[in-house]
């Protein structure tokens, strides 16, 4: 138990430094909704075509277990 408090602590202090040299830097900027719809877009598509991939696969099985 010991060993975990003592994990915890570095976790809430790492998170504690990380947080207070953010605020130091304000200039780092938010993320845009452009770049959000985009990255949305971009795993959907690929999420579609690995879909699509797996259909043709589970459709044709039999057709191609003698390849």
């Amino acid at each position: 138990m010991k060993y975990t408090a003592l994990r915890s602590y570095r976790a809430v202090r790492w998170l504690a430094i990380r947080v207070k040299e953010a605020s130091r830097r304000p200039d780092r900027g938010d993320i845009s909704i452009t770049t959000v719809i985009i990255w949305v877009a971009a795993v959907g598509g690929a999420l579609a075509i690995a879909g699509t991939i797996a259909v043709v696969i589970a459709k044709y099985n039999l057709s191609l277990s003698g390849i």
